[in-house]
């Protein structure tokens, strides 16, 4: 495959499954290490099928309808009960990219100095200005290389005394632990990994990538480029590629953590340097950087899929007729002031005085709350042949996103119970 050619395959999915390793995922995967051991390292493995198929079911719906999954729920839902329902999500993601931010600041401070609210400012105006200022075409560009950011921790593993047959027995043996801490991660890690944003803004990028390629309701059948079979494989592959990348780098995140601080006797991560210790033993006095550098190369990647699939919910239950990522600040500039006040209103969560990492692991619980919810109306969605003609949900479709709903709702309510 030449190199235009995998620029082309790999998009959408790539650049989703990246973001899903963001400095809120950083922190939750670095805290199950320390506080774990090996313990949770079966999480990432087993959620590889349920993470794929769902983000698989909201490319495919957005491919057959070509609207996102908002659009898709006004004749199923009431629309007050809808507003209701992405008010609460974009809240939580608001939550989330701020304490993205609030990391990424942060991290900044502690390798370069200066006051936290410095960086904090720093990093909104460069997000805002990638977001508003390039088009679709080039800022999904941007996203794609900012991926290789996230290959630091798969280094770092094999430069560390791994016990590599205990990491193996807890990834495919693992001892459940019924206790109310050991729960708590566990929804954090469901939460911060099959994260609803991540559907919503999979179905958006499927729509833009369609208007990008000229294709919509009303292309033409022998279109060869709109293709709608030859889309479905081709973003299935995507898919699967960027599901797995992400849990096998969050699986490497989790396994450094057990052995440089969990063996060590650090069971807390509550700061940026101590969460940067993970990288001392390839980078030494240079672990900071290397941290650092991977934090802001992620939230540069996750903030602005944070407000952006917030930005497309709302603009779909308000019904906006111009938005996305796609059009220009002139053709649609309140879609582009939504981003504005979701980001900014991020921001301002970081002045609650929240610890960074602690803030992160919340986010990625406020993410587990709602998750159940939007995998249901999704599976209700995909289960329509009105909806969908012929690509309803196969066998294994259906098993993986009842899989995935069930792992969701079962891991909350033991928790809810041992709390």
């Amino acid at each position: 495959m030449s190199f235009k050619r995998f620029k082309k395959f790999f998009g959408p999915g790539l650049v989703t499954g990246a973001s899903d390793d963001d400095p809120s995922g950083i922190a939750t995967y670095t805290q199950a290490g320390a506080a774990f051991g090996f313990a949770t390292l079966w999480v990432a493995l087993i959620t590889i099928p349920f993470m794929t198929a769902v983000q698989e079911a909201s490319a495919r719906l957005a491919l057959v309808t070509r609207r996102g999954i908002v659009k898709n729920l006004f004749t199923r839902v009431p629309r007050s009960v809808l507003a209701i329902g992405v008010l609460l999500f974009a809240a939580v993601n608001v939550f989330n990219l701020g304490a993205d931010l609030g990391m990424m600041a942060a991290s900044a401070q502690l390798l370069w100095g200066f006051p936290q609210w410095v960086w904090l400012v720093f990093f909104l105006v460069v997000i805002l200005g990638l977001q508003t200022f390039l088009d679709y075409t080039r800022y999904a560009r941007v996203l794609k290389w900012l991926c290789l950011s996230l290959l630091a921790y798969v280094i770092v593993a094999f430069t560390v005394r791994v016990d590599w047959m205990s990491a193996a027995f807890a990834t495919f043996m693992p001892q459940i632990r019924f206790e109310k801490e050991y729960f708590l991660m566990l929804v954090a890690l469901l939460g911060t990994t099959i994260s609803p944003y991540l559907y919503v803004w999979q179905a958006a990028q499927e729509v833009e990538e369609e208007k990008a390629d000229g294709c919509g309701h009303d292309h033409g059948e022998d279109s060869q480029a709109c293709d709608d079979g030859a889309i479905l494989y081709r973003r299935r592959a995507d898919v699967a590629v960027g599901m797995g990348l992400s849990n096998v780098i969050a699986w490497f995140i989790i396994l450094t953590a057990a052995t440089v601080l969990f063996a060590n006797g650090l069971y807390d991560v509550s700061t940026p340097a101590e969460a940067a210790a993970v990288l001392v033993p390839i980078a030494g006095k240079y672990a900071s950087w290397l941290f650092t550098l991977g934090v802001i190369g992620t939230g540069l990647l996750a903030v602005p899929v944070l407000s952006g699939s917030a930005a497309y919910a709302l603009s779909e239950v308000i019904g906006l007729r111009r938005y996305g990522l796609s059009s220009t600040w002139k053709e649609a500039k309140w879609f582009y002031v939504i981003v504005l006040a979701l980001t900014v209103a991020g921001a301002l969560t970081t002045l609650f005085g929240l610890n960074p990492i602690h803030a992160l692991i919340y986010a990625a619980v406020g993410n587990a709350l709602i998750a159940p919810l939007l995998i249901l109306a999704l599976i209700r969605l995909t289960e329509d042949k009105k909806v969908m003609g012929s690509m309803v949900n196969g066998p294994m479709s259906r098993v993986l996103l009842w899989g995935a709903f069930l792992l969701m709702t079962g891991s909350l309510v033991i928790w809810g119970i041992l709390s």
